[in-house]
């Protein structure tokens, strides 16, 4: 995870790994190749970040909600939906993504005592007959093994509901070689729990040597690996990049899952596009035969309020504001019974059958104007 400083500038930060990735590209393709672009507006901090735009949010809206465990606050811990739960053990990473979620949470790598508090949760009388899976983020938590170790242990052994462990890493593309034994230990000799792997590749170009070798032995392992990727301006808003990106996808045995909108942070103006662009690349993607079948993404966008799959008649409205009004199945009520500390945010509203509105800042599509790569 990233984490600004008291400036509120996200600071750049690449691995050793990327930047000679990104040398290497640069010196043999150029500095406006698709392929250098690829990593570099992903990585790179520019000085348009610094520009006021309309993206304004300085967190996700999650990110102020507290779970309560008894009389007590869990740190590192969100619960939205009804059967799966996030914890974040650490809010570190090898590298910081500049439209990155949580740049602005701060920074913490939680200790064994309040891992186990989180797991006993997860565990727990109130929870156990729903609470089926969780998802561990961060932050990186591969970049932690031995932490990460103990937190399986204690949900196994304090919450032996949770069948299914799903970890997000991105430590495939930007360090593969921190992807070592010590994690693979940590997959192994558990059949009671389904392991599954949650990265994140936005190019094809990231489907670097290193990156294969390490997917082949995850996969042998029985992980199952699965991709949710951003739609970012000058990175993949491109049917041909959309392709390529998905083919490889395929051919390397992981599960698509979301495209995603870039969230309205502050900071990633010049990396968003509109949702209508977005909407027109899923379907020429999706609905044109030019990736196989079983590699379809699902187009959303993270909102105030959750994830929120852009189907048909999801968006209402759009305001003077360039705001969208998307309409959800969450409802207010249940909302209220995962998690009861949850307050109904501004931008959002509760129609008239109790299912749960809100509006969503929207992107444009004007190109990338200045700044440095």
């Amino acid at each position: 995870m990233a984490n600004k400083k008291s400036t509120g500038k996200l600071p750049e930060k690449i691995s050793v790994f990327l930047k000679e990735k990104m040398q290497e590209i640069r010196r043999h393709k150029g500095g406006s190749s698709s392929d250098y672009m690829g990593l570099a507006l992903q990585y790179n901090r520019l000085d348009l970040e610094d520009h006021s735009f309309s993206e304004s949010n300085m967190k996700h809206y999650e990110a102020g909600v507290e779970v309560k465990f008894g009389e007590n606050s869990l740190k590192g811990v969100e619960r939205l939906y009804r059967t799966s739960l996030v914890i974040e053990p650490t809010l570190i990473c090898a590298a910081h993504c500049r439209y990155c979620l949580r740049a602005n949470y701060s920074r913490f790598t939680l200790d064994e005592n309040e891992l186990t508090k989180i797991a006993q949760y997860c565990g727990s009388k109130d929870l156990r007959d729903q609470l089926k899976e969780v998802l561990i983020t961060g932050g990186d938590p591969l970049i932690i093994p031995g932490r990460l170790a103990f937190l399986i242990d204690a949900l196994c052994r304090h919450a032996p509901n949770i069948k299914i462990m799903r970890i997000a890493t991105r430590l495939l593309t930007q360090a593969p070689n921190r992807i070592d034994n010590n994690v693979f230990e940590i997959f192994k000799n558990k059949p009671q729990v389904r392991f599954e792997l949650a990265t994140q590749i936005n190019h094809p170009v990231e489907f670097f040597p290193e990156t294969i070798e390490v997917i082949k032995h995850l996969n042998a392992l029985g992980v199952r690996i699965y991709s949710q990727n951003v739609l970012l301006k000058g990175v993949n808003d491109d049917i041909s990049i959309l392709s390529d990106l998905y083919d490889k996808i395929r051919d390397n045995g992981i599960e698509a899952h979301y495209l995603f909108h870039c969230v309205p942070m502050k900071g990633v103006h010049h990396l968003r596009t509109s949702l209508e662009k977005g909407l027109t690349l899923i379907r020429k993607l999706t609905n044109s035969g030019v990736v196989s079948g079983r590699v379809k993404p699902m187009y959303a966008a993270m909102t105030d309020i959750g994830k929120v799959t852009l189907y048909e008649g999801v968006i209402l409205k759009k305001n003077s504001n360039n705001e969208v009004l998307l309409q959800s199945e969450y409802t207010y009520k249940d909302r209220m019974i995962w998690n009861p500390s949850w307050k109904l945010p501004k931008t959002a509203v509760i129609d008239k059958k109790g299912f749960l509105r809100v509006w969503y800042l929207d992107g444009k599509d004007s190109k990338l104007s200045s700044g440095r790569i």
